[in-house]
């Protein structure tokens, strides 16, 4: 043990050290790395290791790990303090309560203004807490519940109908193996479904399982699907797993033996999953798509009870309303000048006569006075300002209402972070391009901007001298330049009505 490892350094000398936040995904690393997920390592990964497990998925010491488990920070933290005197840095969550404390062992450059830093992470504090914080355990935790030579381990990362509970139990049976289910909240799942509502559907189903042991971890998709695969199993191993319950694509890497579970069909003749080529085909019922699930739920109806245990239903149908009880944001993009605001306006009136969702407009011009007072007009400014949007709009939907968005928002990543806000917060997000060409816009020019922006009066002018990301991803194409702003306005209000969001347009 070095001379450093073996100081002893008080709560006192904490309160005084450098605090430093995270980003998400560090945060989750560090939540895993606290419990013990991510054995071997206990902190964040200096910079030789780094480049190994890059070129070979390995660490320095030769011992395989799959995923480059590091730390940033800002680079003038840590000026001309000495790796052998440095304090400890404390790790805080997003709220600025300390989760850890890490030993700092070696810092280097990684990228202008930033710099790595790497070494052992201890708990301390009170900071990282959330939702079904008693299921975020430690490994030893869990082992310590195991008493079967064999574990099953699974990833639940969605619901669990019938056949994935009948999977599980066949597999669990065969092996004689306990079963350990490991629910990812590191992000939303599929169709937006909340961590928290993720939890919830699995938790609804224990009775289903034969004594489960049940696991919150925070780990999110890396967005490689060889490394997702890697990392899960190297996590299910650490909570003790010796088998895994996996698809056609997942990997071991070393840890415990995939198992691919059976296609599985209903046998309507007794209502048991069975194998597809044990059921003569007029008794089989395929199992539900996602999709259909999503539609059945969108349109207020019933999960059918052979495919959905009914505890499971009621969870899903709470996370998951009709779409005309669901929060929506109804986002408006454009030109200045294309019409977004009149259209967006103009459905807003017809909405609030109806009085069927409630709403919150948030006008670009509007919010400009109201909540991006001071913002310029620079790339980093409307990101700012559509971020701003985008999370207003996403705590309206949150709790059911309907939120109006009508800024230019011209750049394609930020409208993505607004789609993805108020995903995140269990609502539907709908894009509506304006598409009214640039001449007609700039023809119309009511705000004088356009023959401002020609006369080099303005700069950062979208269309003229700052570029408009046109969208690909927009549910609604419009075009104001054809036909008048009243069959705008009707066009929306007619796919919200036969979308579901709103009473169909008589």
């Amino acid at each position: 043990m070095s001379e450093r490892s073996e100081r002893v350094i008080g709560d006192e000398a904490l309160r005084g050290a450098p605090t430093w936040t995270p980003n998400p995904t560090e945060l989750s690393d560090l939540e895993l790395l606290l419990a013990g997920a991510y054995a071997p390592l206990g902190g964040f990964l200096g910079r030789d290791d780094l480049r190994s497990v890059a070129a070979t998925s390995r660490l320095v010491d030769g011992r395989p790990w799959p995923l480059q488990v590091k730390l940033e920070v800002p680079a003038g933290m840590l000026d001309g303090i000495e790796v052998a005197d440095a304090p400890p840095l404390v790790l805080t969550d997003a709220e600025g309560a300390p989760v850890a404390r890490l030993d700092v062992a070696e810092v280097w450059p990684t990228r202008e203004g930033w710099c790595g830093v790497a070494g052992p992470v201890t708990r301390y504090g009170d900071g990282g807490r959330a939702p079904f914080d008693r299921l975020r355990v430690p490994t030893d935790h869990v082992r310590a519940q195991l008493t079967a030579q064999r574990v099953l381990g699974y990833f639940a990362d969605r619901p669990l109908h019938r056949p994935q509970l009948a999977q599980l139990n066949h597999a669990a049976r065969q092996l004689n193996a306990q079963l350990v289910v490991l629910v990812p909240v590191g992000a939303p799942g599929p169709d937006g479904l909340t961590s928290e509502s993720l939890v919830r559907c699995v938790l609804a189903a224990r009775d289903r399982m034969n004594e489960p042991v049940i696991v919150a971890i925070p780990l999110a998709s890396r967005g490689n699907e060889v490394t997702d695969a890697l990392i899960r199993a190297r996590v299910a191993a650490a909570y003790g797993a010796t088998h895994l319950l996996g698809t056609a694509t997942t990997m071991s890497g070393g840890g415990p033996r995939v198992l691919i579970p059976r296609e599985l069909v209903y046998d309507s003749r007794d209502g048991q999953w069975r194998d597809r080529d044990e059921v003569p085909e007029r008794f089989e019922r395929i199992a539900l798509t996602d999709e259909e699930i999503a539609g059945l739920l969108d349109d207020g109806l019933p999960l059918p009870e052979w495919h959905t245990p009914p505890a499971v239903a009621r969870e899903l149908s709470k996370a998951r309303p009709p779409r005309r009880q669901r929060g929506v944001v109804l986002f408006f993009t454009g030109f200045s000048g294309s019409g977004k605001s009149t259209v967006a306006r103009g459905v807003a009136d017809a909405l609030l006569e109806t009085g069927e969702r409630s709403l919150t407009v948030l006008d670009g011009d509007v919010v400009r006075r109201e909540l991006s007072a001071g913002l310029g007009f620079s790339k980093a400014d409307r990101d700012l300002n559509i971020r701003r949007i985008g999370w207003v709009a996403a705590e309206t939907a949150r709790h059911g209402g309907m939120a109006i968005c009508c800024p230019i928002a011209p750049y394609a990543s930020a409208r993505a972070n607004a789609r993805a806000m108020a995903t995140a917060a269990g609502a539907d997000f709908v894009l509506v391009h304006v598409a009214t060409p640039i001449e007609v816009c700039e023809q119309r020019d009511r705000k004088g901007l356009y023959a401002r922006a020609r006369a080099g009066q303005i700069t950062g002018m979208t269309g003229i001298d700052d570029p408009y990301e046109v969208p690909t991803d927009a549910e609604l194409v419009l075009d104001t330049s054809e036909g008048t702003i009243d069959d705008a306005v009707d066009t929306v209000l007619v796919f919200l009505g036969e979308e579901g969001w709103i009473n169909p347009r008589s």
